[in-house]
């Protein structure tokens, strides 16, 4: 069975961001995309726009002095533009640590990602780790 092309716009997101590829990942997104992240610290917010979201993405391997890992557990898509993904993320920030699972909710239009909206398992946790 093959992976539905959404789900495999999604991972290629994934396999780009592990890799610190952001051309690539930038080339994912709408110039008018927007990511969503949950929470009162500093990567908190809507990021709207393309250069917006890279310059999030750059801020978080910044941040975390490249110590950020990805764990996929599942990609889900609904066929209609949107996907849901589960992860496990690990990161060292200071003398803090994270691991934490994280789900992302995509709209996703003519091929590129849209709208991503971030859930997270703890709030509270994720405040102390960016505050």
């Amino acid at each position: 069975m093959s992976e539905h092309p959404d789900c495999a716009l999604v991972r290629r997101g994934y396999t780009a961001f592990v890799a610190g590829d952001m051309d690539t990942l930038g080339e994912l997104f709408t110039a008018d995309a927007v990511f969503h992240v949950p929470g009162d610290h500093i990567l908190s917010g809507h990021h709207k726009g393309r250069e917006a979201i890279m310059g999030l993405f750059r801020r978080i391997g910044e941040e975390t002095a490249g110590t950020m890992q990805i764990q996929i557990e599942t990609i889900l898509a609904d066929g209609r533009g949107h996907v849901m993904s589960f992860h496990t993320t690990r990161a060292d920030r200071g003398d803090r640590g994270l691991e934490m699972r994280e789900g992302l909710f995509f709209s996703i239009a003519g091929g590129k990602i849209t709208d991503i909206d971030e859930c997270v398992e703890d709030i509270d946790e994720l405040n102390a780790f960016w505050r």
